[in-house]
């Protein structure tokens, strides 16, 4: 490089420099003006200029209004349809989560029950195998009793078998069948 460029070079980049700050606040003045334009526009509607339009353009527009007003009112019946069918899909739910728990509830209760019919069956039972347990004692003791009351009557009757009954004597006939002993004819 030769010292006539330098110069150049130098008085380029101070213009580039020089034009870089006009650039910047020439951005910083269109930014202003833009928000203020945006400001007077959106306060003042009269102000947006309105083109002429011809009669139909205006029915074309009247009827996208009306087919515009009717879309809403169907969009709007049918949000109406959709909050009431998602209050009715909330209140299923609720009924499937507390029938579920019912459920669950009831296969607890009929898993448990062979073990309460159990219980309660025992519970039933003990006092009559205590009373059927009473009732075979005591007729244990009365078989007992009665078959020492059968013994004492049997041994009491032997004894007066043999020696208190009286039995009358009958007179025997002289007759060639007397020679037949009174213990074969008895």
């Amino acid at each position: 490089m030769s010292q006539t460029d330098n110069p150049t070079i130098q008085s380029l980049s101070g213009e580039l420099s020089k034009l870089r700050q006009e650039l910047q606040l020439r951005d910083q003045l269109v930014q202003q003006l833009s928000s203020e334009l945006f400001r007077l526009v959106k306060a003042n509607n009269n102000f947006i200029p309105q083109p002429e339009v011809s009669a139909s353009h205006q029915a074309e527009v009247q009827g996208l209004q009306e087919q515009l007003e009717s879309v809403e009112q169907q969009v709007s019946f049918y949000q109406d349809q959709i909050t009431s069918k998602d209050t009715e899909i909330y209140q299923l739910r609720q009924t499937v989560q507390e029938l579920t728990d019912r459920t669950i509830m009831l296969e607890q209760v009929v898993q448990e029950l062979p073990q309460i019919y159990r219980q309660k069956f025992e519970e039933r039972m003990a006092p009559v195998r205590d009373k059927v347990a009473t009732l075979q004692k005591e007729n244990r003791q009365l078989q007992a009793e009665l078959q020492s009351v059968s013994y004492r009557l049997a041994l009491k009757s032997r004894t007066t078998n043999h020696s208190g009954i009286d039995l009358p004597n009958f007179p025997r006939p002289l007759t060639p069948e007397s020679h037949v002993s009174p213990v074969a004819n008895s």
